[in-house]
């Protein structure tokens, strides 16, 4: 009996589960996901929040657009090709660019340059610098790695850099009149909005500081739950979702930082006075 237990236990020890099976999703799968929907939909029907169909509309957006891409990325990561690479980058650009402007309450005139300079810059940065330094993708536009990695940058930084922009203006406002006297007695409009612009940051990191400390415990977080679902090793995604993750707190903090530091000055006119 000892025997058979201790050969039982060195069998389960030495045992490697097969990580390569992948689930596939039929059809009839993914239609039984609408089922979450209809929880979502139920449940502002019922608390007559008015949001029912912006629920449906987004789901419905979400099966087509996540299908689309799914044939786009196909086609593009069986053909490497740097100007579509390039393109793609410029896209993500240009949409992120549209949704922070659209999210920024107490935007002063002449925002977007800011707002451009700073996701763009932070976006391929950060992205390359993955990579390139980190991953040493070869070559340089593997859309395979570039795409989605810079996907994520964009994605959160994007957040980091509305977050940023909303609260830096809403709180200089907040502070007029404190503002306003210190610029009569002297002061800069860096030292003024200066404040403001630590709330500002402070802001736009929080979230991804929260995030960061608990990955792996509270949430699993995406790119790690793909690779263990496609089959690669979990020690190996954990790997990469540590890369991902620091990189995430570096582009939220550069974006928020730039994108204040390039804008605040649209608060005052030429001569330092609070618009």
């Amino acid at each position: 009996m000892k025997l058979y237990l201790t050969d039982r236990i060195l069998s389960l020890i030495s045992h490697t589960p097969d990580l390569t099976d992948i689930i596939p999703i039929s059809s009839i799968q993914l239609i039984l996901s609408f089922l979450f929907v209809i929880i979502a939909t139920l449940i502002v029907i019922f608390l007559k929040i008015g949001l029912s169909g912006k629920v449906l509309i987004a789901s419905f957006r979400c099966y087509a657009q996540l299908f689309i891409s799914g044939y786009l990325l196909y086609y593009i990561f069986s053909h490497d090709n740097p100007l579509i690479t390039i393109i793609i980058l410029l896209v993500m650009i240009g949409f992120s660019v549209q949704n922070i402007i659209s999210l920024i309450e107490n935007k002063p005139a002449g925002i977007i340059l800011p707002v451009i300079a700073s996701q763009g810059l932070t976006g391929v940065f950060i992205s390359f610098l993955i990579t390139l330094c980190i991953i040493d993708v070869e070559p340089w536009y593997r859309a395979q790695y570039v795409v989605p990695i810079a996907g994520m940058v964009f994605g959160n930084s994007m957040s980091s850099i509305t977050l940023a922009a909303e609260r830096v203006f809403s709180d200089v406002i907040r502070r007029k009149d404190e503002v306003q006297m210190l610029v009569a007695l002297g002061a800069s409009p860096w030292e003024a909005s200066l404040p403001s612009i630590r709330e500002a940051v402070k802001a736009g990191l929080l979230p991804l500081i929260n995030r960061t400390a608990t990955v792996g415990i509270v949430w699993i977080p995406g790119m790690m739950t793909g690779q263990v679902l496609a089959g690669a090793p979990p020690i190996e995604a954990a790997k990469y979702q540590i890369v991902i993750m620091l990189m995430l707190l570096a582009a939220g903090s550069l974006g928020a930082f730039t994108v204040i530091l390039w804008s605040y000055k649209k608060a005052f006119d030429k001569i330092g006075n609070l618009l």
